[in-house]
């Protein structure tokens, strides 16, 4: 279903620019083809589309399993090319789709954290984006997203929350010669 992705960012485009003060920095670092890994922060449910909004370059999320069973987010997310993971356990499946998708030149959209902050502040990050990126050799693109909490219920209507998207330089984690070790993973995440 490309068309309800392409049909879903020109909306959430609309939207951003019609109720929120939204800003995107640092375009110029997004490379224009190629394995792409972007990471960012994760605040809110509208994050998603928004990176999809803010990157000109679709974006194929992995996504906690429970969503796809929501009767709203469900559909929502497949038809954003989302695939789910399970994060309580080894997801083979999951791990499988994510390097294909590196595999053909595209671009995988992950929050290592593996879930929304509550507070705002970073969380101890999951070893699945440290993992892709050490295997694909795809470059990863920080992104951080400030603001999307501020998104809730009607009052965005009146509000009109300050949204930035920071886009900082792509980079590749430290290479790691031999067998990847878990503590090498858990380095590579907290570099990341």
């Amino acid at each position: 279903m490309p068309w309800f992705y392409y049909l879903g960012t020109m909306l959430m485009k609309l939207l951003l620019l019609l109720l929120t003060r939204w800003r995107v920095n640092g375009k110029e670092n997004i490379p224009a083809h190629g394995p792409l890994i972007v990471v960012a922060n994760h605040l809110s449910i509208v994050d998603p589309p928004l990176l999809s909004a803010s990157i000109p370059r679709r974006i194929v999320f992995m996504a906690k399993e429970e969503a796809f069973r929501h009767p709203i987010q469900g559909p929502l997310a497949y038809g954003w090319w989302a695939f789910p993971v399970h994060r309580e356990r080894l997801d083979r499946e999951a791990l499988r789709h994510a390097e294909r998708v590196l595999k053909e030149g595209m671009v995988l959209g992950m929050f290592p954290e593996g879930r929304r902050s509550a507070t705002a502040e970073m969380q101890q990050g999951y070893m699945g984006t440290s993992l892709f990126a050490l295997r694909s050799g795809a470059l990863i693109l920080p992104v951080a997203i400030a603001g999307t909490e501020k998104i809730k219920g009607i009052t965005v209507l009146f509000r009109h929350p300050e949204i930035t998207v920071n886009i900082g330089e792509p980079f590749k984690p430290p290479s790691i010669t031999g067998k990847l070790t878990k503590d090498q993973l858990s380095q590579a995440t907290d570099f990341i």
